[in-house]
C-alpha cells in the first residue's frame, strides 16, 4: 500500500511543476510581445528644414527706469498753504495750478506799496518844478536830472519795493512749471510751507533705463541697438534704443548701459524691469531651443532619415530667448526634429505631423 502512494505523489509533483513551468513560458512570452510593442512605436515628432538665416543675438539683464524729465516744485517764499488742487497719481499740464498760499497779507502789502509808488511820483514832480522843469515833458528833461529826482523822491526805491510785492503776489500761486504726473505731494491745506518740495512732478512721456551687461557681452553692444523693455509686473514690452555705454568695467566684471524708451502705459519712474537687447549677428545655422536635448551631458540633435531619428552631437554658439546657433555638426538642408524628441533613440522610427 505504500508503493501506489509514494507512485501517485511523484506523479501530481510532475504535474506540478510542468504546469508552473508553462505559466513562466507563457508570462516570458507575454513579457517579450508588450517590450517589441513599446520599442516598435513610432513618435510623433515635428520638422523644420535647416537653413541659413539671420540671427537675433539677445541679451537678457534686469533694470531700472528713470524719468528723462521730473521737477520738485515748491513755493518761493514760506507761508500758509491756503489750498491745494491736485493729488498723487493725477496728471497735469504745464501751467495748471498746484496750490496757492493764503494772500491776505500779500494783498495790503501790495496797496501799501501802490500808494507809497504815487507818493513818491508827487515827490518827483515837485523835485523836477524845483530845478525849473515841467513834469509833464519828461521827454525834455536830461537823463542824469531826471535819474537824480528819482532817487531823491524814492520813486525808484518805491518801484522795485512794489514790483517784488507783485511778484511774491504771483508766486504765491504754485504752477506746474512742465505736464507729468503729481508724485510725493505730503503737503496739507492751512500748513505752513517749508523748504521741503510740496510735490514732484514726473514728465512720464520719455523714460531712460540702466542696466548692465557682462564685459564679455560689451562687444554685441552698440549705440543704437534695439533694446525690449518689460515691467515684472506686465507682459507687454516697449521698444527703446541704446543711447550710451559707460566705458568702465565695475569689481563684478559688469558695463553700465542706458538706453531711450517711449514713456507711457503702464511705465513709472523707478520701476524695475527686464530689458532685452535685440543685435542681427549675420547669417548663421539656427534652430530652435526644443530641438535641442541632451545625451550624457552633451548637445544632441535628432535629424529626419527616411522615417528614422539619426542622433547628432552639435556644438551651440549664441543663444537668444528661443534660438540657439549651430557652429558645428549639422549642415544647411538637413531636416531637424524640433518636437517629440525628449526620449528619442539613434535610429528610432518617427512619424512627422504637422
Amino acid at each position: 500500500m505504500t508503493k501506489p502512494f509514494i507512485t501517485f505523489s511523484l506523479l501530481c509533483l510532475l504535474g506540478s511543476c510542468s504546469g508552473s513551468s508553462m505559466k513562466e513560458t507563457d508570462s516570458r512570452i507575454s513579457d517579450e510581445i508588450t517590450t517589441d510593442t513599446v520599442v516598435d512605436k513610432v513618435a510623433e515628432v515635428t520638422v523644420i528644414q535647416l537653413k541659413l538665416s539671420v540671427f537675433n543675438h539677445e541679451i537678457v539683464s534686469n533694470g531700472r527706469l528713470t524719468a528723462r524729465e521730473k521737477v520738485d516744485v515748491n513755493f518761493q517764499s514760506p507761508g500758509l498753504i491756503s489750498e491745494i488742487f491736485v493729488k498723487n497719481g493725477q496728471r497735469v499740464a504745464k501751467g495748471q495750478r498746484i496750490a496757492t498760499l493764503d494772500t491776505y497779507k500779500l494783498a495790503n502789502q501790495l496797496e501799501k506799496d501802490r500808494h507809497a509808488v504815487a507818493s513818491a511820483r508827487l515827490e518827483m514832480q515837485d523835485v523836477l518844478i524845483g530845478q525849473g522843469y515841467d513834469p509833464e515833458l519828461s521827454e525834455k528833461v536830461p537823463d542824469e536830472v531826471m535819474r537824480l529826482a528819482r532817487l531823491r523822491s524814492g520813486l525808484q526805491q518805491a518801484e522795485l519795493t512794489l514790483a517784488a510785492t507783485q511778484k511774491d503776489l504771483q508766486d504765491a500761486t504754485l504752477v506746474a512749471p512742465v505736464s507729468g504726473v503729481i508724485a510725493n505731494l505730503s503737503a496739507k491745506p492751512h500748513n505752513m510751507s517749508s523748504s521741503t518740495p510740496i510735490c514732484r512732478i514726473i514728465n512720464d512721456s520719455g523714460m531712460d533705463v540702466e542696466f548692465s551687461v557682462l564685459e564679455s557681452e560689451l562687444p554685441m553692444v552698440k549705440p543704437g541697438d534695439n533694446v525690449s523693455v518689460a515691467p515684472f509686473s506686465d507682459t507687454r514690452s516697449h521698444s527703446g534704443r541704446i543711447t550710451e555705454i559707460n566705458p568702465m568695467v565695475d569689481e563684478n566684471g559688469m558695463v553700465k548701459v542706458w538706453a531711450s524708451v517711449n514713456g507711457g502705459n503702464g511705465l513709472i519712474d523707478g520701476m524695475n524691469v527686464r530689458v532685452s537687447v535685440m543685435r542681427q549677428v549675420g547669417e548663421a545655422l539656427v534652430v530652435p531651443k526644443s530641438s535641442v536635448v541632451l545625451r550624457s551631458g552633451r548637445q544632441v540633435v535628432f535629424t529626419l532619415d527616411g522615417n528614422k531619428a539619426m542622433w547628432n552631437y552639435v556644438t551651440t554658439g549664441l543663444e537668444n530667448l528661443n534660438e540657439y546657433t549651430v557652429t558645428d555638426g549639422l549642415t544647411s538642408g538637413m531636416t531637424v526634429i524640433t518636437s517629440g524628441n525628449v526620449n528619442l533613440a539613434h535610429e528610432a522610427p518617427v512619424k512627422v505631423v504637422n
